[in-house]
């Protein structure tokens, strides 16, 4: 079996481990004679899964299945743009714009009410995070991306919400490093970037919030009360993302959870920023502060467009995929999410100083 590189944005690099029992799951489930696609979503094999994927992601989050609810619904975090205002956008949300996904969950909100955009980098194509904002005390709730996947900016530290409830987009980089779960009301993430396949997106509730100020949504499928009293069973669910985003779960707490792998993200990204440093300037980094810097996904140029073609070339023929930068803003992103491995950092880098080399 031929394993590459794999750099991809998304959908992204799974853990071999996980691969290979999703694989063996896919053929037959547990002994059953059957696969875990073709199960009833009622069946108690499934649910079994489905309740350890929630027991999983509480004890990954050191959150108490009193205080919060985990579901699991389709449409990724995009549809999570609307669900959100949908549930609780009443008198006026507030928001950070910085970057794609995150201008593009304001224009849904604004489709629901009044949303205030505390703080922007749109104006700078999202180079940096913004440190000056003011959260009106009045506000339904406060959004943030807290890593921006196109533009390789994060937010190194939780923003203080004023005593508003606290709302985060972990999409690309959940369970990346340690931080306070217990700081939000509701976190919401498309699991194809750092915890499985395209097809489930991941919600973790504060059931308080939900209950005091969680408006009474008509619309059944737009409503998080109603998937998380069918605990994500409502309508059929995304069965095998759900049992590969759980075996991600698992590999992460046999290994030694967030603390493990937070150690291996900051020497990969202390590692590659480096590199693009020393360069003298032939790799530059497009995000203007250091502590600025996404540990996920890693954004730099070269000196020419022409150049930047080549080394994505170049880098595929030597099995390191998936480097090209997005299409809105070119340039190269190494995305190193948790399940790549060191090595690959290791071997990109090493392209980088021999590619370097010839091409100057």
């Amino acid at each position: 079996m031929k394993r590459v590189h794999n750099f991809s944005a998304g959908p992204a690099i799974l853990p071999l481990d996980v691969v290979l029992k999703s694989a063996s799951a896919v053929t037959e489930y547990a002994e059953l004679g059957m696969s875990v696609m073709e199960m009833s979503h009622r069946s108690k094999p499934i649910v079994n899964i489905f309740d350890e994927a929630v027991a999983d992601c509480l004890e990954l989050m050191g959150l108490s299945s009193q205080d919060y609810a985990v579901c699991f619904v389709g449409g990724g975090a995009s549809l999570q743009f609307l669900m959100l205002p949908w549930n609780f956008l009443k008198k006026k949300a507030s928001y950070f714009n910085t970057g794609a996904w995150a201008d593009k969950s304001i224009t849904e909100a604004q489709n629901v009410g009044p949303v205030d955009v505390i703080g922007s980098s749109k104006e700078l194509n999202f180079n940096h995070i913004p440190k000056h904002y003011e959260v009106d005390p009045d506000s339904d709730y406060l959004h943030y991306t807290s890593n921006n996947t196109i533009f390789g900016t994060r937010f190194a530290n939780i923003p203080d919400s004023n005593g508003v409830p606290l709302v985060c987009d972990m999409s690309s980089d959940i369970f990346s490093r340690q931080i306070d779960f217990s700081k939000f009301d509701l976190i919401y993430a498309g699991a194809q970037k750092n915890m499985g396949p395209a097809g489930a997106t991941m919600i973790v509730i504060k059931r308080s919030w939900l209950d005091s100020s969680g408006k009474d949504v008509k619309e059944t499928m737009l409503s998080y009360k109603t998937h998380i009293k069918k605990d994500s069973m409502f309508n059929t669910p995304p069965v095998l993302p759900v049992y590969i985003l759980g075996q991600t779960f698992k590999w992460l707490k046999q290994n030694g959870g967030v603390e493990w792998i937070e150690a291996i993200n900051n020497r990969k990204a202390s590692k590659l920023y480096d590199a693009i440093d020393s360069s003298g300037g032939f790799y530059k980094g497009s995000v203007v502060e250091p502590g600025d810097r996404s540990i996920m996904n890693v954004t730099y140029n070269l000196p020419t467009s022409e150049l930047e073609k080549k080394f994505v070339e170049e880098a595929g023929q030597q099995d390191l995929s998936g480097l090209k930068g997005h299409r809105s803003v070119g340039g190269i992103r190494a995305s190193i999410y948790n399940a790549l491995p060191e090595e690959s950092v290791d071997r990109l880098i090493d392209f980088m100083v021999s590619f370097q080399k010839n091409n100057m």
